[in-house]
């Protein structure tokens, strides 16, 4: 009987293991799923959150801390959206930031991860970090390129960023995918034909 039972609570430590998030935010980190027992944590400071609300999600917040955006969308299950979220993000983006040009310079894909680096107007650098889950998805702006370059060297150690990193906050970011929804229809109800 010990066998069995000792059997049994290896594999609920498992199914806890995998089943953790790949993103969570903890009093001042970001915190990152590498692998089952790896966690990458990025601090952060100036943090500024907004809870946002719309009948098609249980959970999602934007967030503000010194040169990161970002916003955690957390849908129902009979919720879909109406095309790829990260396209949505990204023209959402570009019409937020007045943007003439997003030029795509690097994609790096890892499991739930897309790491993106776009040249805007030919002017400046934006790192794009998304993170996908089941009903989940993570979408990053990091100005600086630090939590970008750090968190990528988790999964590729041997990793170099060649951009030419931005010295300061230059466009503040104020924008959410679950804050339009009501005028763009990103997300919808799935229909269980």
């Amino acid at each position: 009987m010990g066998v069995f039972v000792d059997a049994l609570k290896s594999f609920f430590k498992t199914i806890k293991k995998l089943s953790r998030p790949y993103f969570s935010l903890e009093e001042n980190e970001l915190k990152f799923k590498i692998d089952s027992d790896t966690f990458y944590k990025f601090p952060i400071l100036n943090i500024e959150t907004k809870t946002r609300y719309d009948s098609y999600i249980l959970d999602a917040y934007t967030l503000k801390a010194d040169n990161i955006h970002l916003e955690y969308i957390h849908t129902d299950n009979d919720i879909s959206w109406n095309a790829q979220a990260l396209s949505f993000f990204k023209d959402l983006l570009k019409e937020s930031i007045n943007a003439y040009s997003m030029d795509l310079l690097e994609k790096k894909e890892f499991r739930h991860y897309e790491f993106l680096v776009y040249k805007i107007d030919e002017k400046y650098i934006l790192n794009v970090i998304y993170i996908y889950e089941i009903n989940k998805e993570v979408f990053i702006v990091d100005q600086k390129g630090n939590l970008y370059e750090n968190l990528l060297k988790n999964f590729d150690k041997n990793y170099i960023y060649k951009f030419e990193k931005n010295k300061t906050d230059f466009i503040d970011l104020n924008f959410s995918l679950v804050k339009n929804n009501a005028m763009k229809s990103y997300f919808a109800l799935h229909s269980g034909d």
